[in-house]
């Protein structure tokens, strides 16, 4: 089990008679040899290859994605239970235990607007399948982190519902789909999250306002949709402030000025120049003045 609420999960799997085991990677090596006498590994993460390395090694069974949402956690336990020999009675009564719960928390918690989301953590896809979930428009998921087998469930899932996924994205594929879709919403690091508040279109922070939230089971189903929709609900504050403070100038004109300056790209490519032969010269080792 990679990490996840043990609790969250604990509750999940009862009814089949199962639970979660240490989270792995594990803070002891002690841990690690319970991990190993675990049936099946849950992959949350998809990212962790090394230890999934270690768990085929040991001939243990993976399971990619995660008990997000209505759809996500009924695959998962499906997967879980199939994976670990579960009758299939109780993989039945794993569902109906969770499953309703879930589907009432999407609806009383519904999130509308286009979204664009990007980050490093990890969890994006499955954020953005829960998103999705709670009646978001979700546009265009990028993740600095790569493809696996472990999220290939999540990618498939998204694909197929119009989303477009990008492993190992840049910031300048981050920032192109803001202009491509023109979100209600950007979810991202500080440099998307700036371009968006640049435009007017109000922004979260993944790490801070997002991926620290819950996100499986019954809670996890209802935990975004307040901090989200308050934010696309924020959007006339942004117009207003763009309207406040429209005319100062940006970039080389940034500013009140009473007489605007002068673009000078020559002059700027010639500095640059400049400072690319000094950066040559300084990992050559000489130096020379280059006026």
């Amino acid at each position: 089990m990679f990490p996840a609420d043990p609790m969250t999960i604990d509750s999940l799997l009862e009814p089949m008679g199962l639970a979660a085991g240490p989270a792995v990677p594990t803070r002891e090596w002690r841990e690690l040899y319970a991990a190993l006498d675990g049936q099946a590994v849950a992959a949350i993460h998809p990212h962790y290859e090394a230890s999934v390395r270690e768990f085929q090694t040991a001939g243990r069974p993976i399971v990619g994605s995660a008990p997000v949402g209505y759809h996500g956690t009924k695959a998962w336990l499906e997967a879980i239970g199939a994976a670990c020999g579960i009758a299939e009675d109780r993989i039945e009564a794993a569902k109906a235990a969770c499953l309703p719960k879930i589907a009432d928390a999407l609806a009383a918690a519904p999130i509308t607007g286009r979204i664009v989301m990007s980050g490093y953590e990890g969890s994006e896809l499955l954020v953005a399948r829960l998103l999705v979930e709670s009646g978001a428009t979700v546009c265009y998921v990028g993740t600095a982190c790569p493809k696996t087998p472990w999220s290939e469930p999540d990618r498939l899932w998204l694909e197929a519902r119009g989303v477009r996924v990008v492993y190992r994205a840049s910031l300048e594929s981050d920032v192109q789909a803001i202009d491509e879709f023109g979100p209600d919403l950007a979810i991202g690091t500080t440099p998307v999250v700036q371009k968006a508040k640049e435009l007017a279109i109000p922004g979260l922070y993944f790490t801070n306002l997002i991926s620290a939230r819950p996100l499986m089971g019954a809670a996890g189903a209802g935990s975004l949709a307040s901090v989200i929709n308050n934010a696309i609900d924020n959007k006339a504050r942004f117009d207003a402030m763009r309207e406040f403070f429209d005319g100062v100038g940006e970039g080389y004109a940034a500013g009140i000025w009473q007489q605007v300056p002068e673009d000078r790209p020559a002059f700027r490519k010639k500095q640059r120049r400049k400072l690319d032969k000094l950066r040559e010269r300084a990992a050559a080792g000489t130096t020379q003045d280059l006026g």
